[in-house]
């Protein structure tokens, strides 16, 4: 992987042990994740949110940037995908002309992936074979591994079963 996807990566993992606040799907992290994308924060699902966060959080950084040749925070911004539902984000990579690869890819350390049940995690590991879990770090999931509004309840470092994936997006080559 390389030194780019490495700081993506580095960023989610940063935010492993995040959790919701008292009532579901709030609390003040929750909160800021949500304000990463076009939708107004609110009790709502958060796992895209999330993933919106950490593009912005990573966006920022000006090494980042030039890998994408963006000459400014503002083109990056208008650029990156700010969908709060995880099958959106789909959309948005064949809109920008990335690459949107099938389940029986392998998954790269730096991949988005979109799950069937309209969930989206980042990968933070290269997967060995096609039946070798995939390992992500996600919003709005738990420790038990299931992802909805009502049993999600932060980010957690999670290993699943490829049969779950939908696609992979590939930001860029590793």
């Amino acid at each position: 992987m390389n030194e780019i996807l490495q700081r993506f990566v580095a960023i989610a993992k940063t935010q492993v042990g995040v959790r919701e606040g008292a009532i579901n799907n709030t609390g003040a992290q929750v909160v800021e994740y949500q304000g990463a994308t076009w939708l107004a924060p609110g009790a709502w699902a958060w796992c895209a949110a999330f993933t919106a966060w950490v593009m912005r959080e990573w966006l920022e950084d000006e090494e980042v940037r030039k890998a994408f040749d963006f000459p400014s925070f503002s083109s990056a911004e208008k650029w990156r995908c700010r969908d709060a539902s995880a099958f959106g984000w789909e959309k948005w990579a064949i809109n920008k002309g990335l690459k949107v690869l099938p389940e029986t890819e392998l998954a790269k350390a730096g991949d988005l992936v979109i799950f069937d049940f309209s969930h989206i995690g980042i990968v933070i590991e290269d997967q060995d074979t096609p039946s070798s879990p995939i390992k992500t770090v996600e919003g709005n999931t738990n420790g038990k591994g299931e992802r909805d509004s009502t049993t999600g309840d932060g980010v957690w470092q999670k290993s699943r079963a490829p049969s779950l994936t939908k696609c992979y997006i590939r930001l860029m080559e590793g």
